[in-house]
């Protein structure tokens, strides 16, 4: 017995000294790994967790650094600075050993925002096959954060991921715009480049500023207090949960799904179908008001030599969530409205003469249907047929308007203050960077006066957690976007383009200007090679000192009043303003005190741009491709930069 009870004793000694060797065994932060690309010319940090009192060793490029892990058990080294190079290897001992591989060292660059920012080269290899089957630059590698998020603590660690170097089948992962930007330095510089795409679609700009950082923002300062507070989250969880016992039951009522025979099936005979041309909405096609489900079929002939082949259906984009079929086979579905619907037809399916085409979409908010201007045909062995056109429609479901109940307030933490910065930012403070890339704007339109203060304050605060000085903050400028208006006009996206702009007043930033690489259709563009590139040459100039470059378009300085003129004066007219192609001026405006915007007439004369209008015979304001879509505007230097949107005040003040 005595014995038994020894040896029971002894064996929990045991296992108490491995688990205590196991918590005090060095522990790195995800980006500390194979692959990894560390800043030269900088004192690098390398860090990790272990017990207190562990002694860490570090080994790299010849140099031995030590350190003794502090009482809060995180331990940092910083490598002396290095030149360009590798791949090396680095040991780190302590009472484990870890050996990470295939290091380079080079310049960081952190690319931060929302979708159009983490928007990866898949979603663009229709536009850009060549880059993508050239992407050989395995000294430029790429670590994709996976989103995350946290309003109420700040994470020591991002969630798991790894560095991926740039190959052909590994470029379809990285985001569009950070490629070409780093492409298109490394090309010229020849440094390794390191991306860290930390981005999430959909999210606003108070979600990645820290509790510190949104201090001086009372509004949102608040909000974060409220949220914070148990007592307010408690009662609108009570809240949510009395909804949801009161929401009436979802029934599939779907009568494309219930009947005796399905609507995709082949022998369904349809009956009561009306026509529908495609691409368009319903709402313009006879549906008015209809938030449900609609489907859509087309009958089309396909020569005998092409049957059995693999296809690829291309239905450009709809709103919102489709299932499409093929002769009564489900070929793809997507649940939302922003990717391209590109789905492959496999071998086998496809018959001589008729083949059926079947749309199941479903809407619950605004206008359904299949959005114009994108691409909707069949290609079969090199052979393209045209799906624009003549289809049919029957309404499958009509769904009741949503009833509101109670007084809960909505809540996501990734649109929060702190939201994003808590866990997809904080943790990577102590990477050694060059830069920072930011791309965002969308999710704050509603409220783009708000910007102006809210984007110098995200710069300060990422300056101060960094505490690298002034880093170089280079950021893209929202694009063009949604319908043309051909009057002038007001636009909460020309205000947030201006809130943009002025932000170039905090020292060492710079802006790409994209207001000609929108599509009117689709907030997720796909001509991201200019926008990157554009960032590059700003990222030239700021951070690699070129100051031969031409990095940015005509940017607006000056403005006053000559008699029935106004006189506009520009930075960064490079070799000379023009107008793109050689057109007249477009997209000025031209107004009084009352503020009623006019078409002008914008000529050239040096570097000025000379404004005025017969209707105006007092100007006080002028403004330049204020819209949301201002198509035609085209003033640009001779390096073939654009001009961002700009308005002038109130030249009488």
């Amino acid at each position: 017995m005595k014995l038994n009870k020894y040896f029971s004793t002894t064996i929990a000694c045991l296992l108490v000294l491995v688990i205590f060797k196991s918590s005090a065994q060095v522990r790195l932060p995800q980006l500390v790994s194979d692959g990894m690309v560390l800043q030269r010319n900088a004192k690098a940090n390398i860090w990790g967790w272990a017990a207190t009192g562990e002694k860490v060793r570090v080994n790299f490029n010849g140099k031995s650094y030590r350190t003794t892990t502090p009482a809060n058990g995180k331990w940092k080294i910083a490598l002396n600075a290095m030149k360009a190079g590798g791949p090396y290897t680095m040991d780190i001992t302590a009472s484990n050993h870890i050996v990470l591989k295939d290091i380079l060292i080079g310049d960081v660059w952190f690319c931060w925002g929302q979708s159009n920012m983490v928007l990866p080269m898949e979603r663009v290899k229709e536009k850009y096959p060549d880059e993508i089957a050239n992407a050989n630059y395995p000294q430029i590698r790429n670590f994709f954060v996976p989103t995350a998020s946290d309003v109420i603590k700040v994470h020591d660690n991002l969630q798991p991921g790894k560095w991926m170097a740039a190959t052909p089948q590994n470029v379809m992962n990285f985001g569009a715009v950070s490629y070409f930007f780093a492409k298109k330095i490394f090309t010229k510089y020849h440094v390794p480049i390191g991306l860290i795409n930390s981005s999430v679609g959909g999210t606003p700009i108070q979600a990645w500023i820290s509790e510190d950082g949104i201090k001086p923002i009372p509004t949102y300062a608040a909000r974060l207090a409220q949220i914070r507070d148990t007592a307010f989250i408690n009662q609108n969880l009570r809240n949510f949960a009395k909804n949801e016992a009161n929401r009436k039951p979802f029934k599939q009522l779907d009568k494309g799904l219930t009947g005796p025979k399905t609507w995709y099936d082949e022998s369904y005979v349809p009956q009561g179908w009306h026509p529908f041309w495609l691409p368009g909405y319903w709402a313009d096609q006879g549906i008015s008001g209809l938030n449900g489900v609609v489907w859509f079929r087309k009958e089309i002939d396909l020569p005998a030599n092409l049957a059995g082949k693999p296809a690829q259906l291309m239905m450009g984009r709809m709103v919102d969530a489709d299932q499409t079929y093929v002769n009564g086979k489900q070929v793809g579905n997507i649940t939302y409205q922003y990717p391209p619907r590109r789905y492959v037809v496999p071998a086998g399916l496809l018959k001589p003469g008729k083949n059926l085409i079947v749309v199941r979409l479903t809407n619950t908010l605004g206008k359904g249907g299949f959005v114009p201007d994108k691409p909707y045909h069949m290609l079969v062995d090199g052979q393209k047929i045209d799906l624009r056109g003549d289809w049919q429609y029957k309404v499958g479901q009509v769904f009741s308007p949503v009833q509101s109940i109670g007084n809960g307030i909505s809540f996501s933490a990734q649109n929060e203050p702190a939201g994003l910065y808590n866990t997809m930012v904080a943790p990577a403070i102590d990477y050694t960077i060059e830069g920072i890339l930011w791309y965002q704007g969308e999710a704050n339109t509603d409220k783009p006066k708000e910007y102006e203060q809210l984007l110098p304050a995200l710069i300060a605060d990422w300056r101060n957690k960094w505490q690298e000085g002034n880093l170089p903050f280079i950021y893209a400028q929202l694009p063009n976007f949604m319908e043309v208006q051909y009057s002038p006009s007001e636009s909460k996206w020309a205000e947030l383009r201006e809130a943009q702009l002025k932000t170039l007043a905090v020292p060492n930033t710079a802006m790409a200007v994209a207001i000609d690489a929108g599509e009117w259709n689709d907030i997720h563009p796909l001509n991201k090679k200019d926008v990157g590139e554009r960032l590059a040459l700003a990222a030239e100039k700021l951070a690699y000192g070129n100051t031969k470059v031409v990095s940015s378009g005509p940017i607006y300085q000056t403005a006053k009043i000559e008699g029935n003129k106004i006189v506009v004066n520009f930075s960064n007219t490079g070799s000379g303003l023009v107008a793109k192609d050689g057109a007249e001026l477009e997209q000025f405006a031209i107004a009084g005190a009352d503020k009623k915007f006019v078409w002008a007439n914008a000529t050239i004369k040096g570097n000025q741009v000379i404004v005025s209008s017969d209707e105006v015979p007092d100007p006080v304001y002028v403004r330049y491709a204020w819209a949301d879509n201002p198509e035609g505007a085209n003033l640009y230097n001779k390096e073939g930069l654009p001009a961002p949107p700009f308005e002038t005040g109130d030249l009488n003040k």
